[in-house]
């Protein structure tokens, strides 16, 4: 009878070694997981930021693009930039 008792020992050690390891695997996998599906929604989520920047930078170059179009503003423009002047206009320069 002791010799049953000693291999049911042996077997209930083995098995519950077995588990333990299988389980240490297993949480570390799931953390693994886990923290790589934390870095992919990150990652999504500056992407979502950076195309929502383009768009808007988008928008606000087509809006320059109609500006230029005008004549009257591309004038106005060229002159506030670029400091052209008309015939017999004086251009002053003033620094802040």
């Amino acid at each position: 009878m002791n010799k049953i008792g000693q291999k049911t020992k042996f077997r209930v050690t083995f098995l519950l070694l077995g588990f333990i390891i299988s389980s240490v695997f297993f949480v570390s996998q799931f953390f693994s997981y886990i923290t790589q599906i934390m870095k992919t929604k990150q990652e999504i989520y500056d992407l979502e930021v950076a195309y929502n920047d383009k768009l808007h930078e988008e928008e606000v170059l087509n809006d320059e693009i109609s500006k230029l179009e005008d004549p009257e503003y591309l004038a106005k423009y060229a002159r506030e930039k670029y400091l052209y002047s008309k015939k017999d206009e004086i251009i002053i320069k003033i620094e802040e």
